[in-house]
């Protein structure tokens, strides 16, 4: 069985830990599409030298373009068994766009996505943002409220100067939280209607939510 699985959620909902916990589980690879777009452009294909054009000047790269990209990665040889967009789409016109790649990516099998959506309240949101630290040596992140290690400085992994992020901060965060949501809030209604969504509470801790993340999982496997 193909398994197909997008996670959206806002930023801070702690999606991209539990993508990277499943994919090396389940051996899913993992598509971000802000990475994929930074490969693309350092391979020198044609849809990176075009998306360069826009990202050299801060621009947002046109959904055509992305779609080219996200297209021809998921008909790499490993996706074959399946994979899991990490935080795409964002927007309905990015969903119908997708529809039309799944249509050509999945047109020899049966398939139907699942989408977990990263839940989380505003004010939780903001707080775990504000207390978000991470490692400037090996990129570990952890909170400052739930972190339980005496020197709240230093990575326990690596040593490495835990530092703060300087958009990491309330107003920000609330501007990023608000902007998200009603952007995402079509998404959570289109793909409720087709009985793909799968809401996750993402106030709990990151063993938990991988807990029922992974029930969702088996659940699905073997329906």
């Amino acid at each position: 069985m193909k398994q197909e699985y997008i996670f959206i959620g806002p930023p801070g909902s702690g999606k991209g830990t539990q993508t990277k916990m499943l994919s090396e589980e389940y051996n899913l690879p993992h598509i971000d599409t802000g990475s994929l777009l930074r490969e693309a452009v350092a391979s020198g294909s044609k849809e990176g030298k075009l998306a360069d054009t826009y990202m050299s000047k801060g621009q947002l790269v046109p959904i055509q373009v992305v779609s080219e990209i996200i297209k021809n990665r998921l008909l790499k040889d490993d996706c074959q068994n399946g994979f899991i967009l990490d935080g795409y789409p964002r927007s309905l016109e990015q969903a119908y766009a997708l529809d039309d790649i799944l249509k050509e990516v999945d047109k020899n099998t049966q398939t139907t996505p699942k989408v977990f959506y990263f839940q989380i309240e505003q004010d939780k949101l903001v707080e775990r943002l504000v207390n978000r630290r991470s490692c400037a040596k090996c990129g570990s992140i952890y909170n400052l409220k739930t972190m339980n290690i005496s020197d709240n400085t230093k990575c326990p992994k690596c040593g490495g100067d835990l530092i703060k992020r300087d958009d990491d901060t309330e107003e920000v965060a609330v501007k990023r939280f608000e902007t998200y949501f009603r952007e995402t809030a079509p998404l959570i209604d289109l793909y409720s209607k087709r009985n793909w969504l799968i809401k996750l509470d993402a106030s709990l801790p990151i063993e938990k939510i991988y807990e029922n993340l992974k029930g969702a999982v088996k659940e699905y496997v073997n329906s």
